[in-house]
Protein backbone atom coordinates (compact mmCIF):
# COMPACT_ATOMS: atom_id res chain seq x y z
CA UNK A 1 0.00 0.00 0.00
CA UNK A 2 1.22 3.48 -0.82
CA UNK A 3 2.14 5.69 2.10
CA UNK A 4 0.01 8.49 0.77
CA UNK A 5 -3.11 6.38 1.11
CA UNK A 6 -2.33 5.71 4.74
CA UNK A 7 -1.57 9.31 5.68
CA UNK A 8 -4.71 10.64 3.98
CA UNK A 9 -6.97 8.11 5.61
CA UNK A 10 -9.37 9.43 8.28
CA UNK A 11 -9.25 8.00 11.80
CA UNK A 12 -11.65 7.41 14.64
CA UNK A 13 -11.56 10.29 17.09
CA UNK A 14 -10.66 7.89 19.90
CA UNK A 15 -10.31 4.16 20.65
CA UNK A 16 -13.63 4.39 22.51
CA UNK A 17 -15.36 5.41 19.28
CA UNK A 18 -13.99 2.35 17.50
CA UNK A 19 -14.94 0.10 20.40
CA UNK A 20 -18.51 1.41 20.41
CA UNK A 21 -18.74 1.05 16.62
CA UNK A 22 -17.81 -2.63 16.94
CA UNK A 23 -20.29 -3.14 19.79
CA UNK A 24 -23.06 -1.36 17.87
CA UNK A 25 -22.35 -3.52 14.81
CA UNK A 26 -22.04 -6.87 16.63
CA UNK A 27 -24.97 -6.44 19.04
CA UNK A 28 -28.09 -6.62 16.92
CA UNK A 29 -31.50 -8.19 16.51
CA UNK A 30 -30.03 -11.69 16.71
CA UNK A 31 -29.12 -11.11 20.35
CA UNK A 32 -32.78 -10.37 21.15
CA UNK A 33 -34.57 -13.13 19.23
CA UNK A 34 -32.12 -15.69 17.82
CA UNK A 35 -30.05 -16.49 20.91
CA UNK A 36 -33.04 -16.91 23.28
CA UNK A 37 -34.59 -19.31 20.77
CA UNK A 38 -31.41 -21.40 20.49
CA UNK A 39 -30.94 -21.40 24.26
CA UNK A 40 -34.49 -22.62 24.81
CA UNK A 41 -34.28 -25.22 22.04
CA UNK A 42 -30.91 -26.68 23.07
CA UNK A 43 -31.10 -27.24 26.78
CA UNK A 44 -31.69 -23.89 28.46
CA UNK A 45 -28.75 -23.06 30.71
CA UNK A 46 -26.95 -26.14 29.37
CA UNK A 47 -26.62 -24.42 25.98
CA UNK A 48 -24.25 -21.92 27.55
CA UNK A 49 -21.58 -24.64 27.78
CA UNK A 50 -21.09 -25.12 24.00
CA UNK A 51 -21.86 -21.46 23.35
CA UNK A 52 -19.09 -20.16 25.61
CA UNK A 53 -16.67 -22.82 24.39
CA UNK A 54 -17.26 -21.74 20.79
CA UNK A 55 -16.77 -18.13 21.83
CA UNK A 56 -13.19 -18.89 22.86
CA UNK A 57 -12.47 -21.51 20.18
CA UNK A 58 -13.51 -19.42 17.18
CA UNK A 59 -15.17 -16.14 18.16
CA UNK A 60 -12.40 -14.27 19.97
CA UNK A 61 -9.43 -15.47 17.84
CA UNK A 62 -11.14 -14.78 14.50
CA UNK A 63 -12.43 -11.41 15.67
CA UNK A 64 -8.86 -10.56 16.77
CA UNK A 65 -7.52 -11.71 13.37
CA UNK A 66 -9.84 -9.48 11.32
CA UNK A 67 -9.11 -6.42 13.46
CA UNK A 68 -5.37 -7.04 13.08
CA UNK A 69 -5.63 -7.29 9.29
CA UNK A 70 -7.65 -4.10 8.96
CA UNK A 71 -5.44 -2.06 11.29
CA UNK A 72 -2.22 -3.24 9.62
CA UNK A 73 -3.40 -2.86 6.04
CA UNK A 74 -5.35 0.41 6.52
CA UNK A 75 -7.69 -0.62 3.71
CA UNK A 76 -11.08 -2.23 3.21
CA UNK A 77 -11.54 -5.95 2.64
CA UNK A 78 -10.69 -5.98 -1.09
CA UNK A 79 -7.52 -3.91 -0.74
CA UNK A 80 -6.41 -5.74 2.41
CA UNK A 81 -6.55 -9.21 0.87
CA UNK A 82 -5.14 -7.99 -2.45
CA UNK A 83 -2.11 -6.64 -0.60
CA UNK A 84 -1.55 -10.05 0.95
CA UNK A 85 -1.79 -11.57 -2.52
CA UNK A 86 -3.38 -10.30 -5.75
CA UNK A 87 -4.93 -13.74 -6.10
CA UNK A 88 -6.88 -13.23 -2.86
CA UNK A 89 -8.70 -10.04 -3.79
CA UNK A 90 -11.76 -12.16 -4.43
CA UNK A 91 -12.02 -12.89 -0.70
CA UNK A 92 -12.65 -9.20 -0.07
CA UNK A 93 -14.97 -9.00 -3.07
CA UNK A 94 -17.00 -11.95 -1.73
CA UNK A 95 -17.34 -10.07 1.58
CA UNK A 96 -18.61 -7.00 -0.26
CA UNK A 97 -21.17 -9.01 -2.24
CA UNK A 98 -22.39 -10.73 0.94
CA UNK A 99 -22.66 -7.41 2.78
CA UNK A 100 -24.58 -5.98 -0.17
CA UNK A 101 -27.12 -8.81 0.04
CA UNK A 102 -27.52 -8.15 3.76
CA UNK A 103 -27.94 -4.41 3.18
CA UNK A 104 -30.67 -5.05 0.63
CA UNK A 105 -32.93 -6.95 3.01
CA UNK A 106 -31.80 -6.00 6.53
CA UNK A 107 -33.14 -2.47 6.41
CA UNK A 108 -36.65 -3.79 5.80
CA UNK A 109 -36.55 -4.98 9.44
CA UNK A 110 -35.83 -1.38 10.43
CA UNK A 111 -38.81 -0.46 8.26
CA UNK A 112 -40.97 -2.84 10.30
CA UNK A 113 -39.64 -1.23 13.48
CA UNK A 114 -40.68 2.20 12.18
CA UNK A 115 -44.10 0.81 11.24
CA UNK A 116 -44.72 -0.65 14.70
CA UNK A 117 -43.23 2.42 16.38
CA UNK A 118 -45.62 4.76 14.56
CA UNK A 119 -48.61 2.50 15.31
CA UNK A 120 -47.69 2.48 19.00
CA UNK A 121 -48.91 6.08 19.38
CA UNK A 122 -52.58 5.06 19.48
CA UNK A 123 -55.10 4.84 22.29
CA UNK A 124 -55.59 1.15 21.47
CA UNK A 125 -52.66 -0.81 20.00
CA UNK A 126 -53.84 -1.96 16.56
CA UNK A 127 -52.52 -5.50 17.03
CA UNK A 128 -54.60 -6.00 20.19
CA UNK A 129 -57.97 -6.31 18.41
CA UNK A 130 -59.27 -7.70 15.14
CA UNK A 131 -60.78 -5.46 12.46
CA UNK A 132 -64.48 -5.98 11.77
CA UNK A 133 -65.71 -8.03 8.82
CA UNK A 134 -67.71 -6.57 5.93
CA UNK A 135 -70.97 -6.66 7.87
CA UNK A 136 -69.34 -4.62 10.68
CA UNK A 137 -70.86 -6.84 13.35
CA UNK A 138 -68.18 -9.44 14.08
CA UNK A 139 -64.36 -9.74 13.83
CA UNK A 140 -62.77 -10.65 10.53
CA UNK A 141 -62.64 -14.45 10.33
CA UNK A 142 -58.98 -14.61 9.19
CA UNK A 143 -57.92 -12.45 12.13
CA UNK A 144 -60.03 -14.41 14.62
CA UNK A 145 -58.39 -17.68 13.54
CA UNK A 146 -54.88 -16.22 13.29
CA UNK A 147 -54.94 -14.03 16.46
CA UNK A 148 -54.76 -10.23 16.20
CA UNK A 149 -50.96 -10.02 16.57
CA UNK A 150 -50.29 -12.45 13.72
CA UNK A 151 -52.93 -10.82 11.55
CA UNK A 152 -51.43 -7.37 12.09
CA UNK A 153 -47.95 -8.54 11.15
CA UNK A 154 -48.77 -10.70 8.15
CA UNK A 155 -51.75 -8.83 6.69
CA UNK A 156 -51.45 -5.23 7.89
CA UNK A 157 -47.66 -4.87 8.05
CA UNK A 158 -46.68 -7.12 5.13
CA UNK A 159 -49.95 -7.34 3.16
CA UNK A 160 -48.60 -10.83 2.43
CA UNK A 161 -49.66 -12.90 -0.57
CA UNK A 162 -50.53 -16.61 -0.33
CA UNK A 163 -47.31 -17.64 -2.12
CA UNK A 164 -44.09 -16.35 -3.64
CA UNK A 165 -45.65 -16.78 -7.07
CA UNK A 166 -48.44 -14.29 -6.32
CA UNK A 167 -47.41 -10.65 -6.36
CA UNK A 168 -48.82 -7.16 -6.55
CA UNK A 169 -47.92 -3.52 -6.14
CA UNK A 170 -45.86 -1.90 -3.42
CA UNK A 171 -47.20 -1.65 0.10
CA UNK A 172 -46.89 2.14 0.24
CA UNK A 173 -46.78 2.29 4.03
CA UNK A 174 -43.88 -0.14 4.16
CA UNK A 175 -42.19 1.52 1.18
CA UNK A 176 -42.24 4.84 3.03
CA UNK A 177 -40.89 3.20 6.19
CA UNK A 178 -38.08 1.63 4.15
CA UNK A 179 -37.34 5.04 2.61
CA UNK A 180 -37.17 6.53 6.10
CA UNK A 181 -34.82 3.74 7.23
CA UNK A 182 -32.46 4.46 4.34
CA UNK A 183 -32.63 8.22 4.92
CA UNK A 184 -31.64 7.65 8.54
CA UNK A 185 -28.85 5.28 7.47
CA UNK A 186 -27.55 7.92 5.05
CA UNK A 187 -27.58 10.64 7.70
CA UNK A 188 -25.62 8.34 10.02
CA UNK A 189 -22.90 7.68 7.42
CA UNK A 190 -23.05 10.90 5.39
CA UNK A 191 -19.49 11.94 6.27
CA UNK A 192 -18.11 8.44 6.57
CA UNK A 193 -16.30 7.53 9.75
CA UNK A 194 -16.52 11.13 11.00
CA UNK A 195 -20.32 10.96 11.34
CA UNK A 196 -20.51 7.25 12.15
CA UNK A 197 -18.13 7.74 15.07
CA UNK A 198 -20.51 10.23 16.66
CA UNK A 199 -23.66 8.18 16.07
CA UNK A 200 -22.33 5.03 17.74
CA UNK A 201 -22.23 6.74 21.12
CA UNK A 202 -26.02 6.54 21.02
CA UNK A 203 -26.71 3.38 18.98
CA UNK A 204 -24.29 1.32 21.09
CA UNK A 205 -25.40 2.48 24.53
CA UNK A 206 -29.10 3.36 24.48
CA UNK A 207 -30.31 -0.23 23.77
CA UNK A 208 -28.71 -1.22 27.09
CA UNK A 209 -30.70 1.48 28.85
CA UNK A 210 -33.90 0.09 27.33
CA UNK A 211 -32.95 -3.51 28.08
CA UNK A 212 -32.26 -2.58 31.69
CA UNK A 213 -35.61 -0.80 31.99
CA UNK A 214 -37.30 -3.82 30.42
CA UNK A 215 -35.46 -6.16 32.78
CA UNK A 216 -36.71 -4.27 35.84
CA UNK A 217 -40.23 -4.10 34.44
CA UNK A 218 -40.15 -7.66 33.14
CA UNK A 219 -39.08 -9.21 36.44
CA UNK A 220 -41.95 -7.45 38.23
CA UNK A 221 -44.56 -8.90 35.85
CA UNK A 222 -46.81 -11.73 36.98
CA UNK A 223 -45.28 -15.03 35.88
CA UNK A 224 -41.94 -13.56 34.81
CA UNK A 225 -39.93 -16.04 36.87
CA UNK A 226 -41.78 -18.91 35.19
CA UNK A 227 -40.09 -17.83 31.97
CA UNK A 228 -36.66 -17.20 33.49
CA UNK A 229 -36.73 -20.56 35.30
CA UNK A 230 -37.78 -22.33 32.10
CA UNK A 231 -35.03 -20.57 30.21
CA UNK A 232 -32.21 -21.62 32.50
CA UNK A 233 -33.41 -25.09 33.48
CA UNK A 234 -30.60 -27.18 31.94
CA UNK A 235 -31.38 -30.14 29.71
CA UNK A 236 -27.95 -31.69 29.71
CA UNK A 237 -28.96 -34.47 27.31
CA UNK A 238 -28.96 -31.83 24.57
CA UNK A 239 -25.16 -31.73 24.77
CA UNK A 240 -25.12 -35.11 23.00
CA UNK A 241 -26.90 -33.58 20.01
CA UNK A 242 -24.43 -32.39 17.29
CA UNK A 243 -26.90 -29.67 16.29
CA UNK A 244 -26.46 -28.04 19.70
CA UNK A 245 -22.74 -27.54 19.07
CA UNK A 246 -23.21 -26.54 15.44
CA UNK A 247 -25.82 -23.90 16.29
CA UNK A 248 -23.60 -22.59 19.09
CA UNK A 249 -20.70 -22.21 16.66
CA UNK A 250 -22.72 -20.53 13.91
CA UNK A 251 -24.40 -18.17 16.40
CA UNK A 252 -21.00 -16.98 17.64
CA UNK A 253 -19.70 -16.58 14.08
CA UNK A 254 -22.62 -14.57 12.74
CA UNK A 255 -23.34 -12.61 15.90
CA UNK A 256 -19.82 -11.15 15.90
CA UNK A 257 -20.17 -10.26 12.23
CA UNK A 258 -17.14 -12.18 10.97
CA UNK A 259 -16.51 -12.44 7.23
CA UNK A 260 -18.59 -9.44 6.15
CA UNK A 261 -15.56 -7.16 5.89
CA UNK A 262 -17.10 -4.72 8.37
CA UNK A 263 -14.51 -5.38 11.07
CA UNK A 264 -11.64 -5.00 8.60
CA UNK A 265 -13.19 -1.73 7.40
CA UNK A 266 -13.74 -0.39 10.91
CA UNK A 267 -10.22 -1.24 12.12
CA UNK A 268 -8.67 0.26 8.99
CA UNK A 269 -9.53 3.69 10.46
CA UNK A 270 -7.56 2.99 13.67
CA UNK A 271 -4.26 4.51 14.65
CA UNK A 272 -1.43 2.12 13.80
CA UNK A 273 -0.62 1.34 17.44
CA UNK A 274 -4.19 1.05 18.69
CA UNK A 275 -4.61 -1.83 21.20
CA UNK A 276 -7.07 -3.90 19.16
CA UNK A 277 -6.19 -7.03 21.19
CA UNK A 278 -7.95 -5.72 24.28
CA UNK A 279 -10.81 -4.37 22.18
CA UNK A 280 -11.35 -7.74 20.48
CA UNK A 281 -11.76 -9.46 23.84
CA UNK A 282 -14.03 -6.71 25.21
CA UNK A 283 -16.38 -6.66 22.20
CA UNK A 284 -16.59 -10.46 22.07
CA UNK A 285 -17.46 -10.69 25.76
CA UNK A 286 -19.90 -7.77 25.59
CA UNK A 287 -21.66 -9.34 22.60
CA UNK A 288 -22.11 -12.71 24.30
CA UNK A 289 -22.99 -11.09 27.61
CA UNK A 290 -25.67 -9.07 25.84
CA UNK A 291 -27.15 -12.26 24.37
CA UNK A 292 -27.48 -13.77 27.85
CA UNK A 293 -28.77 -10.50 29.32
CA UNK A 294 -31.34 -10.11 26.52
CA UNK A 295 -32.43 -13.72 27.06
CA UNK A 296 -33.30 -12.99 30.69
CA UNK A 297 -35.32 -9.96 29.57
CA UNK A 298 -36.95 -11.92 26.74
CA UNK A 299 -37.97 -14.89 28.87
CA UNK A 300 -39.25 -12.66 31.64
CA UNK A 301 -41.59 -11.14 29.06
CA UNK A 302 -42.42 -14.54 27.56
CA UNK A 303 -43.04 -15.91 31.06
CA UNK A 304 -45.59 -13.17 31.65
CA UNK A 305 -47.24 -13.81 28.28
CA UNK A 306 -47.32 -17.59 28.79
CA UNK A 307 -48.65 -17.29 32.36
CA UNK A 308 -51.48 -14.99 31.25
CA UNK A 309 -52.45 -17.43 28.50
CA UNK A 310 -52.16 -20.40 30.85
CA UNK A 311 -54.33 -18.78 33.51
CA UNK A 312 -56.90 -17.70 30.89
CA UNK A 313 -57.06 -21.33 29.83
CA UNK A 314 -57.55 -22.43 33.45
CA UNK A 315 -60.37 -19.90 33.85
CA UNK A 316 -62.16 -21.25 30.78
CA UNK A 317 -61.84 -24.81 32.08
CA UNK A 318 -62.99 -23.68 35.52
CA UNK A 319 -66.07 -21.96 34.06
CA UNK A 320 -66.93 -25.03 31.98
CA UNK A 321 -66.72 -27.35 35.00
CA UNK A 322 -68.76 -24.99 37.18
CA UNK A 323 -71.56 -24.79 34.61
CA UNK A 324 -71.50 -28.50 33.74
CA UNK A 325 -71.39 -29.88 37.30
CA UNK A 326 -73.09 -27.05 39.21
CA UNK A 327 -70.04 -26.33 41.33
CA UNK A 328 -69.89 -23.26 43.54
CA UNK A 329 -67.47 -20.50 42.54
CA UNK A 330 -65.56 -20.71 45.83
CA UNK A 331 -65.19 -24.49 45.58
CA UNK A 332 -63.28 -24.70 42.33
CA UNK A 333 -60.45 -22.21 41.98
CA UNK A 334 -57.69 -21.52 39.48
CA UNK A 335 -55.23 -23.31 41.74
CA UNK A 336 -57.19 -26.57 42.05
CA UNK A 337 -59.00 -26.67 38.71
CA UNK A 338 -56.69 -29.35 37.26
CA UNK A 339 -57.27 -31.52 40.33
CA UNK A 340 -60.99 -31.15 39.79
CA UNK A 341 -60.58 -32.28 36.18
CA UNK A 342 -59.00 -35.54 37.33
CA UNK A 343 -61.50 -35.95 40.17
CA UNK A 344 -64.58 -35.40 38.00
CA UNK A 345 -63.22 -37.60 35.21
CA UNK A 346 -62.80 -40.53 37.61
CA UNK A 347 -66.03 -39.95 39.61
CA UNK A 348 -68.41 -39.08 36.77
CA UNK A 349 -66.91 -40.56 33.57
CA UNK A 350 -70.21 -40.48 31.66
CA UNK A 351 -71.01 -36.84 32.32
CA UNK A 352 -67.34 -35.87 31.86
CA UNK A 353 -67.23 -37.53 28.43
CA UNK A 354 -69.98 -35.18 27.25
CA UNK A 355 -67.75 -32.11 27.77
CA UNK A 356 -64.41 -33.72 26.90
CA UNK A 357 -64.36 -32.28 23.39
CA UNK A 358 -64.86 -28.76 24.81
CA UNK A 359 -62.22 -29.15 27.48
CA UNK A 360 -58.92 -27.41 26.75
CA UNK A 361 -55.52 -28.79 27.76
CA UNK A 362 -53.72 -26.12 29.76
CA UNK A 363 -49.94 -26.52 29.68
CA UNK A 364 -47.57 -23.78 30.87
CA UNK A 365 -44.50 -25.45 29.34
CA UNK A 366 -46.23 -25.57 25.96
CA UNK A 367 -46.94 -21.85 26.15
CA UNK A 368 -43.30 -21.17 27.06
CA UNK A 369 -42.13 -23.11 24.00
CA UNK A 370 -43.47 -20.50 21.57
CA UNK A 371 -40.23 -18.52 21.19
CA UNK A 372 -39.97 -17.03 17.71
CA UNK A 373 -37.45 -18.41 15.21
CA UNK A 374 -37.39 -15.41 12.89
CA UNK A 375 -37.34 -11.62 13.07
CA UNK A 376 -41.03 -11.62 12.12
CA UNK A 377 -42.01 -13.88 14.97
CA UNK A 378 -40.00 -11.70 17.33
CA UNK A 379 -42.32 -8.83 16.40
CA UNK A 380 -45.38 -11.02 16.90
CA UNK A 381 -44.47 -12.56 20.25
CA UNK A 382 -43.19 -9.36 21.83
CA UNK A 383 -46.14 -7.29 20.62
CA UNK A 384 -48.52 -9.88 22.07
CA UNK A 385 -46.82 -9.65 25.46
CA UNK A 386 -46.68 -5.85 25.37
CA UNK A 387 -50.40 -5.43 24.74
CA UNK A 388 -51.15 -7.20 28.05
CA UNK A 389 -48.97 -4.80 30.07
CA UNK A 390 -50.26 -1.69 31.84
CA UNK A 391 -49.26 1.44 29.87
CA UNK A 392 -48.74 -0.81 26.83
CA UNK A 393 -48.19 2.15 24.48
CA UNK A 394 -45.19 3.31 26.50
CA UNK A 395 -43.59 -0.15 26.54
CA UNK A 396 -44.31 -0.59 22.85
CA UNK A 397 -42.61 2.69 21.91
CA UNK A 398 -39.62 1.84 24.08
CA UNK A 399 -39.22 -1.67 22.65
CA UNK A 400 -39.54 -0.84 18.97
CA UNK A 401 -37.29 2.19 19.32
CA UNK A 402 -34.69 -0.13 20.84
CA UNK A 403 -35.11 -2.58 17.91
CA UNK A 404 -34.65 0.31 15.52
CA UNK A 405 -31.37 1.35 17.15
CA UNK A 406 -30.08 -2.24 17.19
CA UNK A 407 -30.90 -2.59 13.51
CA UNK A 408 -29.35 0.76 12.61
CA UNK A 409 -26.15 -0.08 14.48
CA UNK A 410 -25.76 -3.24 12.44
CA UNK A 411 -26.54 -1.37 9.22
CA UNK A 412 -23.68 1.05 9.86
CA UNK A 413 -21.25 -1.87 9.81
CA UNK A 414 -22.79 -3.48 6.73
CA UNK A 415 -22.73 -0.26 4.71
CA UNK A 416 -19.18 0.55 5.84
CA UNK A 417 -18.10 -2.90 4.61
CA UNK A 418 -19.18 -1.85 1.11
CA UNK A 419 -18.24 1.82 1.08
CA UNK A 420 -14.69 1.42 2.47
CA UNK A 421 -13.41 -0.95 -0.28
CA UNK A 422 -15.03 1.29 -2.90
CA UNK A 423 -13.31 4.34 -1.43
CA UNK A 424 -9.94 2.56 -1.74
CA UNK A 425 -10.28 2.42 -5.54
CA UNK A 426 -8.88 5.37 -7.49
CA UNK A 427 -12.03 5.62 -9.64
CA UNK A 428 -14.04 6.65 -6.55
CA UNK A 429 -11.33 8.83 -4.99
CA UNK A 430 -12.67 12.09 -6.45
CA UNK A 431 -16.27 11.47 -5.40
CA UNK A 432 -17.20 13.09 -2.11
CA UNK A 433 -18.32 11.00 0.85
CA UNK A 434 -21.77 12.57 0.67
CA UNK A 435 -22.20 11.64 -3.00
CA UNK A 436 -20.75 8.11 -2.81
CA UNK A 437 -22.68 7.21 0.34
CA UNK A 438 -25.85 8.68 -1.11
CA UNK A 439 -25.50 6.69 -4.34
CA UNK A 440 -25.02 3.52 -2.32
CA UNK A 441 -28.12 4.15 -0.19
CA UNK A 442 -30.31 5.00 -3.22
CA UNK A 443 -29.13 1.86 -5.04
CA UNK A 444 -30.01 -0.36 -2.07
CA UNK A 445 -33.33 1.42 -1.51
CA UNK A 446 -34.47 0.90 -5.11
CA UNK A 447 -33.63 -2.81 -5.05
CA UNK A 448 -35.01 -3.20 -1.53
CA UNK A 449 -38.46 -1.92 -2.54
CA UNK A 450 -39.12 -5.42 -3.86
CA UNK A 451 -39.35 -6.59 -0.25
CA UNK A 452 -42.35 -4.31 0.30
CA UNK A 453 -44.52 -6.12 -2.28
CA UNK A 454 -47.04 -8.81 -1.20
CA UNK A 455 -44.52 -11.58 -1.95
CA UNK A 456 -41.62 -9.52 -0.58
CA UNK A 457 -41.45 -11.33 2.75
CA UNK A 458 -40.79 -14.63 0.95
CA UNK A 459 -37.84 -13.05 -0.88
CA UNK A 460 -36.73 -11.57 2.44
CA UNK A 461 -36.73 -15.08 3.93
CA UNK A 462 -34.74 -16.37 0.96
CA UNK A 463 -32.05 -13.70 1.39
CA UNK A 464 -32.01 -14.22 5.16
CA UNK A 465 -31.64 -18.01 4.87
CA UNK A 466 -29.28 -18.30 1.91
CA UNK A 467 -27.71 -14.90 1.20
CA UNK A 468 -24.96 -15.10 3.79
CA UNK A 469 -24.73 -18.38 5.71
CA UNK A 470 -22.65 -20.53 3.35
CA UNK A 471 -20.65 -17.63 1.94
CA UNK A 472 -19.60 -16.38 5.40
CA UNK A 473 -18.44 -19.83 6.48
CA UNK A 474 -16.48 -20.10 3.24
CA UNK A 475 -14.99 -16.60 3.50
CA UNK A 476 -13.88 -16.94 7.13
CA UNK A 477 -12.35 -20.35 6.41
CA UNK A 478 -10.32 -18.92 3.49
CA UNK A 479 -9.26 -16.00 5.70
CA UNK A 480 -7.89 -18.12 8.56
CA UNK A 481 -6.21 -20.61 6.20
CA UNK A 482 -4.60 -17.74 4.30
CA UNK A 483 -3.25 -16.11 7.46
CA UNK A 484 -2.08 -19.39 9.01
CA UNK A 485 -0.66 -21.29 6.03
CA UNK A 486 -0.13 -18.81 3.19
CA UNK A 487 1.02 -15.64 4.87
CA UNK A 488 2.23 -17.58 7.90
CA UNK A 489 1.47 -17.30 11.61
CA UNK A 490 5.07 -16.37 12.38
CA UNK A 491 5.02 -13.49 9.92
CA UNK A 492 1.55 -12.41 11.05
CA UNK A 493 2.74 -12.43 14.67
CA UNK A 494 5.64 -10.10 13.77
CA UNK A 495 3.18 -7.66 12.20
CA UNK A 496 1.08 -7.71 15.37
CA UNK A 497 4.19 -7.21 17.50
CA UNK A 498 5.08 -4.21 15.35
CA UNK A 499 1.67 -2.67 16.11
CA UNK A 500 1.19 -3.66 19.77
CA UNK A 501 4.72 -4.06 21.03
CA UNK A 502 4.20 -7.74 21.77
CA UNK A 503 3.34 -10.84 19.75
CA UNK A 504 0.04 -12.71 20.19
CA UNK A 505 0.19 -15.43 22.84
CA UNK A 506 0.07 -19.19 22.31
CA UNK A 507 -3.75 -19.28 22.58
CA UNK A 508 -4.30 -17.26 19.41
CA UNK A 509 -1.66 -19.17 17.47
CA UNK A 510 -3.17 -22.54 18.36
CA UNK A 511 -6.66 -21.37 17.43
CA UNK A 512 -5.56 -19.91 14.07
CA UNK A 513 -3.33 -22.83 13.20
CA UNK A 514 -5.67 -25.71 13.93
CA UNK A 515 -8.78 -25.45 16.07
CA UNK A 516 -10.66 -22.66 14.28
CA UNK A 517 -10.03 -23.98 10.72
CA UNK A 518 -11.15 -27.49 11.74
CA UNK A 519 -14.33 -26.13 13.28
CA UNK A 520 -15.11 -24.11 10.16
CA UNK A 521 -14.47 -27.09 7.88
CA UNK A 522 -16.84 -29.19 10.01
CA UNK A 523 -19.51 -26.48 9.81
CA UNK A 524 -19.15 -26.20 6.04
CA UNK A 525 -19.42 -29.96 5.56
CA UNK A 526 -22.48 -30.11 7.81
CA UNK A 527 -24.12 -27.23 5.93
CA UNK A 528 -23.58 -28.91 2.55
CA UNK A 529 -24.77 -32.35 3.75
CA UNK A 530 -27.78 -30.82 5.50
CA UNK A 531 -28.67 -28.83 2.38
CA UNK A 532 -28.47 -31.92 0.15
CA UNK A 533 -30.40 -34.15 2.54
CA UNK A 534 -33.00 -31.48 3.15
CA UNK A 535 -34.48 -31.92 -0.32
CA UNK A 536 -36.28 -29.05 -2.01
CA UNK A 537 -35.88 -25.76 -0.06
CA UNK A 538 -39.05 -24.61 1.66
CA UNK A 539 -40.53 -21.41 3.06
CA UNK A 540 -43.49 -20.47 5.27
CA UNK A 541 -46.41 -19.37 3.07
CA UNK A 542 -49.35 -17.58 4.67
CA UNK A 543 -52.65 -19.48 4.41
CA UNK A 544 -55.54 -17.05 4.79
CA UNK A 545 -58.13 -19.74 5.50
CA UNK A 546 -56.09 -21.43 8.23
CA UNK A 547 -54.77 -18.13 9.54
CA UNK A 548 -51.23 -19.47 9.82
CA UNK A 549 -48.02 -20.00 7.86
CA UNK A 550 -47.61 -23.41 6.25
CA UNK A 551 -44.48 -25.11 4.90
CA UNK A 552 -44.31 -24.75 1.10
CA UNK A 553 -41.67 -25.74 -1.42
CA UNK A 554 -39.97 -23.02 -3.43
CA UNK A 555 -40.89 -23.08 -7.13
CA UNK A 556 -38.18 -23.72 -9.71
CA UNK A 557 -37.34 -20.03 -10.18
CA UNK A 558 -36.95 -19.70 -6.41
CA UNK A 559 -34.55 -22.64 -6.28
CA UNK A 560 -32.52 -21.16 -9.13
CA UNK A 561 -32.32 -17.82 -7.35
CA UNK A 562 -31.15 -19.53 -4.15
CA UNK A 563 -28.34 -21.14 -6.13
CA UNK A 564 -27.43 -17.74 -7.61
CA UNK A 565 -27.32 -16.18 -4.13
CA UNK A 566 -24.92 -18.83 -2.87
CA UNK A 567 -22.71 -19.08 -5.95
CA UNK A 568 -22.50 -15.36 -6.77
CA UNK A 569 -20.54 -14.51 -3.62
CA UNK A 570 -18.26 -17.54 -3.19
CA UNK A 571 -17.42 -17.63 -6.91
CA UNK A 572 -15.72 -14.24 -6.51
CA UNK A 573 -12.74 -16.02 -4.94
CA UNK A 574 -11.84 -18.44 -7.79
CA UNK A 575 -12.92 -16.05 -10.56
CA UNK A 576 -10.69 -13.25 -9.26
CA UNK A 577 -7.75 -15.63 -8.83
CA UNK A 578 -8.25 -16.93 -12.38
CA UNK A 579 -8.48 -13.39 -13.75
CA UNK A 580 -5.23 -12.37 -12.05
CA UNK A 581 -3.50 -15.50 -13.30
CA UNK A 582 -4.65 -14.95 -16.89
CA UNK A 583 -3.63 -11.29 -16.92
CA UNK A 584 -0.20 -11.95 -15.43
CA UNK A 585 0.56 -15.19 -17.28
CA UNK A 586 3.16 -16.02 -14.69
CA UNK A 587 3.31 -16.89 -10.97
CA UNK A 588 3.05 -13.79 -8.81
CA UNK A 589 5.36 -13.09 -5.93
CA UNK A 590 3.52 -12.99 -2.68
CA UNK A 591 2.58 -9.46 -1.69
CA UNK A 592 3.32 -8.50 1.85
CA UNK A 593 1.93 -6.17 4.49
CA UNK A 594 3.53 -2.74 4.27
Amino acid sequence: MEKGASSARPNWDSPVQFLLACVSYAVGLGNVWRFPYLCQMHGGGGFLIPYLLMLFLEGVPLFYMELAIGQKMRQGSIGAWTNISPYLGGVGLASVVTSLYVCLYYNIINGWSFWYLFHSFQAVLPWSTCPLSANRTEPLEECRVATPTQYFFYRETLNISPSIETNGGLHMGQALCLLLAWVMTYLFIIHGVKSTGKVVYFTATFPYVVLTIYLIRGLTLHGAFNGVTFMFTPKMEQLADPMTWINAATQILFSLGLGFGSLIAFSSYNQYNNNFERQAVIVSLVNSGTSIFASIVTFAIYGFKATVKYEDCLDRVRLLLMNSFNLAEDVITQENVLNWVEKLNSSYPGEFAQIADKLETCDLDKELNTVGTSPGLAFIVYSEAIMNMPLSQFWSVLYFFMLLLLGMGSMLGNVTAIITPMRDFKMFARISDEMLNGMMCVFCLVLGLGFTTPSGNYWFTMFNDYGATFSLLFIVLIEVITVSYYYGIKRFSKDIEDMLGHAPNWYYKIMWGGVSPLLLIALLIFYIVNYIQGGTPTYQAWNQELGEAVVTEYPLFGQIFIAILIVSSVSCVPITALYVYCTRRRPSAMAVYT
